[in-house]
């Protein structure tokens, strides 16, 4: 891929698909003031890569495998290591009562809460799987593990989900 067309191919894939890498990455637990940087290196590596991207294989589990794999790398940094964000990207619905508004953004960072604390094998699975509806044989070939090893994942991760909630919620109490 080069050239004036493969440039303003590759701007369209960017613009279509920044949205779900920069979700995906706060999801990974990459804080927000290293997102940027991170989504960024996901397109670069997408770019170098897409010579051996299948065409006829969904776009964002492809995405999602190289935001993984670069997620994790940068949390391997010691400086970074056990950085997780919680600034509360999701919207508020201003239509909503102030009750209704509070209850939302409660609810939310009960979720973020309890997804920053499953381990991030597991949480990559949760996230493909329960968040962005990717079969379970799709998250194990962007994740390039074998198909048991992603069903057990999902397996611990919704009951790590579950407990942590539960945790969370009787905490609250």
């Amino acid at each position: 891929m080069s050239g004036p067309a493969a440039r303003s191919d590759f701007s369209a894939l960017y613009e279509a698909h920044f949205d779900f890498v920069w979700n995906t990455l706060r999801r990974l637990g990459v804080a927000e003031a290293h997102r940027e940087d991170v989504a960024h290196e996901v397109f670069v590596t997408a770019w170098k890569k897409l010579a051996d991207y299948d065409p006829s294989r969904p776009l964002k589990p492809w995405l999602f495998g190289i935001a993984f794999r670069l997620a994790s790398d940068f949390r391997a940094r010691a400086v970074h290591q056990r950085e997780v964000s919680d600034d509360g990207a999701d919207a508020v619905d201003e239509a909503r009562s102030p009750e209704g508004a509070v209850e939302q953004s409660q609810a939310q960072a009960l979720v973020r809460a309890a997804l920053a604390a499953i381990p991030v094998e597991r949480r990559a699975v949760f996230v493909m799987h329960e968040l962005e509806g990717l079969s379970i044989p799709e998250v194990a070939e962007a994740m390039e593990i074998p198909l048991n090893t992603a069903y057990s994942r999902l397996r611990l991760a919704r009951q790590d989900f579950a407990e942590d909630v539960k945790r969370r919620q009787k905490g609250a109490a």
